[in-house]
């Protein structure tokens, strides 16, 4: 299928790893010219020439903390800047740290709030103007399967991720007008850094191994293992593109069937 990606233009978000830098160069396999972000320059801009020399896609690389409310702006401003416009924003964003409720304070409440919700309105927001110039504008927030169920010891996430689900089917409504689809991806466990971390904080407290932990929530799905990067990167470049077009308010499950409910 082609999914029509040539030559548009996107934004990733969190991508020098993981879930992001499986979308950005999924994307620029697809023809489709990738702006990179990450705190760490030189993370940022390794992950960009590997794009690019995998891809013969010219991928560029911005530096910034999400985290903090001046950058989400500056980040989009600058990407259409360098790419002439803005056809496709994908908000993705580390995790905020594990814990139960009541080992957290409000300042960790805010620190979450700042990184795993304003994160997203702030981009969208910058992102709205270039967006209504485009013929094929899409938004995808990536959240977690979580905001349907939640996860152990993982109260900020599932708290505030389920805000974003939110914000994300909201404006699908109030902005569809306007021809901005508006999507989000619930991923369940893939093996990417981010789950080694949170896997290697469970043996911490379950008093096992890295491995264990990782085989243990392998069975919870149906498929007997997590999923990769890649899998994941394949449903957020359809989601993003033209071949979807008539896709938007959709919170899509990437969870290789952990969720156990219904709807």
């Amino acid at each position: 299928m082609d999914l029509h990606l040539k030559g548009l233009r996107a934004l990733v978000t969190g991508s020098s790893k993981g879930l992001g830098y499986a979308t950005a160069l999924s994307l620029a396999r697809e023809g489709c010219r990738p702006v990179i972000n990450s705190r760490d320059q030189v993370g940022v801009s390794a992950a960009a020439a590997k794009i690019s020399a995998d891809t013969g896609v010219k991928a560029l690389a911005l530096v910034g903390d999400l985290a903090d409310p001046d950058v989400p702006a500056r980040l989009v401003n600058e990407a259409a800047r360098l790419l002439g416009g803005l056809d496709i924003l994908i908000t993705n964003a580390g995790g905020p740290p594990s814990g139960a409720f009541e080992s957290m304070d409000e300042a960790d409440w805010q620190k979450a709030i700042d990184l795993t919700l304003l994160s997203h309105v702030r981009l969208i927001k910058a992102a709205l103007p270039f967006l209504r110039k485009s013929k094929s504008a899409s938004v995808l927030t990536i959240t977690s399967y979580s905001v349907k169920q939640p996860i152990p010891n993982l109260v900020l996430s599932n708290s505030i991720r389920a805000a974003t689900v939110g914000l994300t089917k909201s404006l699908a409504l109030e902005i569809g007008q306007d021809g901005i689809r508006f999507n989000s991806i619930l991923p369940a466990w893939t093996n990417t850094q981010r789950v080694i971390e949170l896997m290697t904080f469970r043996a911490k407290q379950n008093h096992t191994t890295l491995k264990k932990e990782m085989a243990l929530q392998s069975k919870d799905s149906p498929l007997g293992r997590m999923g990769t990067p890649e899998e994941f990167a394949n449903a957020a470049v359809f989601l993003v593109s033209p071949a979807a077009s008539y896709i938007t308010g959709m919170m899509l499950a990437v969870d290789g069937g952990m969720i156990k409910g219904t709807f």
